[in-house]
């Protein structure tokens, strides 16, 4: 029994062989790069919004915490959202809510700036690369174009 042989005799589904075609994409890795960075940037976000921008906007707005801005629904009243969700109660989170808006924000405003960037980069070499003088002819460009003036000159 010649398992080699048994196992070449085997066929894949020929749905296997585009699937290994679309993984194998520029577009689909890129994505996937695309999407780990994201969730990097993300985490940066968060914590930008967390410890950076929600601490001195509740210090501008007299102490604050968008955190715990909450509406009681159902059950106890409590001071702060973690005890309000430790007890049971049913809670509207618009603090939660407007730290999500706040990072929605950030995350497009920096998008914003990140694309105008590429886009001013890009748009400076594509001037460049027009503003510059073509490369000089190579050595044998130039045997060439002499061979070719001397033979139409002797065939006129």
């Amino acid at each position: 029994m010649d398992i080699k042989k048994d196992l070449k005799s085997i066929r894949t589904p020929g749905w296997i062989g585009d699937f290994r075609k679309f993984i194998m994409r520029g577009n689909v890795l890129d994505l996937a790069v695309g999407v780990v960075i994201g969730s990097a940037f993300t985490a940066i976000v968060n914590s930008a919004v967390k410890d950076l921008l929600t601490p001195a906007l509740g210090a501008v707005t007299g102490g604050v915490d968008f955190s715990n801005i909450f509406v009681t629904l159902k059950g106890p009243v409590k001071a702060t959202l973690a005890e309000a969700q430790k007890a049971g109660a049913v809670t509207i989170n618009v603090g939660v809510f407007l730290n999500a808006v706040i990072q929605f924000l950030i995350v497009a405003f920096c998008i914003f700036w990140l694309t105008r960037i590429v886009a001013k980069i890009v748009r400076n070499e594509k001037e460049t690369a027009k503003t510059t003088e073509p490369p000089a002819p190579s050595r044998e460009e130039v045997l060439l174009s002499e061979i070719r003036d001397i033979l139409a000159s002797r065939s006129s």
